[in-house]
């Protein structure tokens, strides 16, 4: 990993991929009330892959018990559309590149949530095109 793919948070460095991973936990608690417990990120050129699992909230899991998939599905696909401009502003403010497009997907077996962002290829933010990932303790 390269010099410049380390980021100072208080009196340590760690991987820009943790931090997108803490950033992106740490959105979906203040805006769902509730985040993932586990998150991983990954680059691959200009595509950046947030894999999370955990954080569902209480009435959400109440519905999954209930068969309501679809409409859980459904919801949190609907309010990841409102949200996307604060996760796009998140993202793009850790890596210093701007994002061209963004997708979200949840999974329920096994639980994973997905946020897929496009970053712009002509732009060289530092963060280079690593391939691996590191994970963020929420």
């Amino acid at each position: 990993m390269a010099d410049d793919d380390l980021v100072e948070q208080g009196d340590r460095q760690i991987s820009l991929q943790a931090t997108v991973s803490r950033v992106i936990v740490k959105a979906m608690k203040e805006l769902y009330g509730r985040g993932p417990t586990h998150a991983k990120t990954y680059f691959c050129d200009e595509y950046v892959f947030c894999v999370m699992s955990g954080g569902l909230t209480r009435s959400e899991e109440t519905m999954m018990r209930g068969g309501e998939h679809d409409s859980v599905r459904d919801y949190r696909l609907r309010f990841q559309a409102v949200i996307a401009p604060e996760l796009i502003r998140r993202v793009e403010d850790v890596l210093g590149r701007r994002v061209v497009s963004y997708h979200s997907q949840i999974l329920f077996d096994p639980d994973r949530l997905f946020e897929i962002f496009v970053v712009d290829p002509t732009e060289d933010g530092g963060s280079g095109t690593a391939t691996g990932g590191s994970s963020a303790p929420s």
